[in-house]
C-alpha cells in the first residue's frame, strides 16, 4: 500500500472506517480497508458508555491507540479532539501518539469542552489560536508521512464562508488535509470542493447533518477522504440491543445462532 501521506492525494477515493477497539479493527483490516480512523465518539462511548461531550483526554485517546494500532497492519488516524489543552499539549500528545503507533491526527477548533461536530451548542477558539496549535502539530511530528487533518466546526458557529476561510488558512499553514465539518448540503460541499484545492474530508454518519453521499459521487467534488465514523458503533449498538432483548424475553439466543458469529469462527 502506498503510505498514507501519498494515498491520500490520489484521485481514488480512500474510504475510512471508524473503530474504537482492536477487535473492530481487525474486521475492518480483513473486510480489506486500507487504513481506518479511531473515533471519539465510539471511545467515549466503549470507555465510560458517554458521549462525545469531551469526557476523554489525551491518556485514553493514546492508550486506545496503541491498543488498536498492535492489534492492525494498515495506517490508523486518530480522533485527537481538541488535542486536550493548548499548543504544547498539542505538541506532546502528536509525539505520544507517534510512539503508539498511530499514522495521523484529526485536529479541531472547537473550544472545550467539545461535543460531536453534528451536535449542537459547540463554539470555536479563534483562527490564531487554532494556527498555534496546527503549528505544534506539525512541528511535533518526526515522520513526515504522519497526516495531520486540519478541522474545523466553525460552518455550525460562523456560517460557510468563515469556514472555508479557515480552511484556506489551515491548508496555509501546512494541513495535510482540511475537514470543514457538517455542511449542510450538497451544494455547500460542492462549494467547499471548488474554492479548496486540497485533500478535503467528508464526513458521513447517518442521521447527521451532512447528507449521506457515495464515494463516487463526493470524489467527484472533490473530496478524497470519505469518512464513515460511527457506523460500526451504530451497527454493534443495534446488533446488542435486539439479541439482549431476545435473551432476556425469551431466555435463549436460538433464534440468532445464524445471525451472529460462531465460537469457532471468531477465534
Amino acid at each position: 500500500m502506498k503510505k498514507l501521506s501519498s494515498r491520500i492525494k490520489s484521485k481514488k477515493p480512500l474510504v475510512i472506517p471508524g473503530v474504537y477497539d482492536a477487535i473492530g479493527a481487525k474486521i475492518a483490516e480483513n473486510v480489506g480497508f486500507d487504513a481506518m480512523f479511531q473515533t471519539g465518539y465510539g471511545t467515549s462511548a466503549t470507555l465510560f458508555g458517554m458521549p462525545d461531550y469531551g469526557f476523554i483526554g489525551a491518556t485514553e485517546t493514546v492508550d486506545n491507540a496503541r491498543r488498536i494500532s498492535n492489534a492492525i497492519s494498515v495506517p490508523l488516524i486518530v480522533d485527537s479532539d481538541t488535542g486536550y489543552g493548548n499548543a504544547l499539549s498539542v505538541w506532546k500528545l502528536v509525539k505520544e501518539l507517534e510512539a503508539a503507533g498511530a499514522a495521523g491526527i484529526f485536529l479541531e477548533d472547537q473550544k472545550w469542552p467539545k461535543r460531536c461536530g453534528h451536535m449542537q451548542g459547540k463554539d470555536v477558539i479563534s483562527q490564531e489560536e487554532y494556527t498555534e496549535k496546527l503549528g505544534a502539530a506539525i512541528d511535533a511530528r518526526e515522520n513526515k508521512d504522519f497526516i495531520i487533518v486540519a478541522r474545523t466546526d466553525s460552518r455550525a458557529t460562523e456560517g460557510l464562508d468563515k469556514a472555508i476561510e479557515r480552511g484556506l488558512e489551515n491548508k496555509k499553514t501546512g494541513a495535510d488535509a482540511v475537514f470543514i465539518e457538517a455542511p449542510k448540503s450538497l451544494d455547500e460541499m460542492k462549494r467547499i470542493g471548488k474554492e479548496i484545492k486540497a485533500p478535503l474530508v467528508a464526513n458521513m454518519i447517518e442521521g447527521g447533518a451532512t447528507p449521506i453521499n457515495s464515494a463516487e459521487t463526493l470524489s467527484k467534488i472533490g473530496f478524497n477522504i470519505i469518512l464513515y465514523p460511527l457506523s460500526v458503533l451504530f451497527a454493534n449498538t443495534f446488533a446488542t440491543m435486539n439479541i439482549l432483548k431476545e435473551l432476556k424475553n425469551t431466555g435463549t439466543t436460538s433464534k440468532y445462532k445464524q445471525k451472529v458469529v460462531d465460537f469457532v469462527s471468531i477465534q
